[in-house]
């Protein structure tokens, strides 16, 4: 019985190690991006579900600059000036305009990538791959809500730089989508109106203001 006792109390304090050490590394990772000016990465983005034989993959690239943000991604460019989102689909010649709500956790929008594992999840240190000479620590996060429709999601950083390299988020109905980072620039010359929507540039569009 006392072996049983002692073997609990090692694997818990393994646990508390491993979580602690887990959330300094992502804490790391988060301030080390706080302080730079801008980030512009460039991606891939891949959806598999074999249960549905859905298998999808695309590029994409984001621009990053305090809380707004510029993401290009499956034809549609959706722009956050830091009030406002708008989403541009010259598909259908129409913008959505909405308010986006910074203080809710359930939404993981580009602005929040580094930070949203603070709240809602509890973590710990997972697999180190070498990839391509590079060393990937990766981190898993699990949802503390036994009802949010993810499962897990994975981490991987690059022990060297403290970049993002790779996330993993997998669903519980059995959809993976994975977002592999090929090239992260930082502060970088940017427009001053990068982030200022010019509504006069799509004179045919229809626009949709939703609230």
């Amino acid at each position: 019985m006392i072996r049983k006792i002692l073997l609990l109390l090692f694997l818990v304090s393994t646990m508390a190690i491993q979580a602690q050490s887990a959330k300094g590394l992502l804490d790391e990772v988060s301030n080390k991006v706080q302080g730079y000016s801008n980030i512009v990465i460039d991606f891939k983005y891949s959806l598999n579900n074999p249960t549905e034989n859905v298998s999808q993959e695309t590029r994409g690239d984001v621009t990053l600059q305090g809380n707004k943000y510029l993401l290009k991604i499956m034809g549609t460019e959706q722009m956050y000036d830091g009030k406002k989102l708008h989403v541009v689909i010259p598909e259908d010649e129409e913008i959505n305009i909405s308010s986006q709500n910074d203080e809710d956790g359930a939404s993981v929008t580009p602005s929040k990538m580094l930070s949203f594992y603070k709240e809602g999840y509890s973590y710990k240190m997972d697999v180190v791959q070498d990839i391509k000479g590079r060393k990937i620590q990766f981190v898993k996060l699990t949802p503390i809500d036994s009802k949010s429709d993810l499962k897990e999601v994975l981490l991987g950083i690059d022990k060297q730089t403290k970049h993002i390299y790779k996330m993993i988020q997998k669903q519980n109905n059995g959809t993976n989508v994975t977002i592999t980072v090929n090239s992260f620039k930082t502060n970088q010359p940017l427009s001053k109106t990068l982030f200022v929507f010019d509504e006069s540039k799509y004179e045919n569009y229809y626009i949709n203001r939703l609230d």
